[in-house]
């Protein structure tokens, strides 16, 4: 083992505790305003544990399914599958935007240069922060639209989603 090779342990085994104490605080965070905590995460694997941009989104999402996973249960035993069921509309006209944004936004990502990927990341950050501020400080009220008109805005929606989710998620596609 060379010296570098024996660095990497101790410096990781230092780095303990404050990862210990970084995913603490982004579970409170996220558990206050009812996300899974990647908005939080993915600038934090970045700036403070010095992931590439490649290796911080990989991880990131490999955290939020350990996380969905675990707030699954607990989830579908605070709302019944009745009240789920009720909106499955709304439901498939974003699951169907999100596939044509995800179509999309993976067919531009991949053409990305890595700087481009930090520049494009961070200003999703900033845009993600500045919707959570705007919609904890603002009462926003419901889109009353007809059916057309509401299927059309569940599928922009939805392919906005998608757009922003296949470039976050970019890295794994090509992995």
């Amino acid at each position: 083992m060379t010296l570098d090779e024996d660095a990497v342990p101790a410096r990781a085994a230092r780095s303990l505790p404050l990862a210990f104490a970084a995913g603490a605080a982004v579970g409170v965070l996220g558990g206050m305003i009812g996300l899974g905590g990647a908005e939080f995460r993915l600038p934090l694997l970045i700036s403070l544990f010095g992931f590439a941009a490649l290796s911080a989104v990989i991880l990131n999402k490999a955290m939020s399914l350990i996380v969905v996973l675990v707030a699954l249960p607990a989830r579908l035993a605070a709302v019944p599958f009745t009240d789920l069921t009720a909106h499955w509309s709304v439901a498939a006209n974003l699951l169907a935007g999100s596939l044509l944004g995800a179509w999309a936004g993976a067919s531009w990502a991949v053409r990305m240069r890595t700087a481009t990927l930090y520049r494009v990341l961070a200003a999703l950050m900033v845009l993600m922060a500045a919707a959570l501020v705007l919609t904890h400080t603002t009462a926003l009220g419901t889109l009353a639209l007809p059916g057309p008109a509401q299927t059309i805005a569940g599928v922009a929606a939805g392919f906005g989603i998608g757009v922003v989710a296949a470039i976050m998620e970019w890295p794994e596609a090509s992995c």
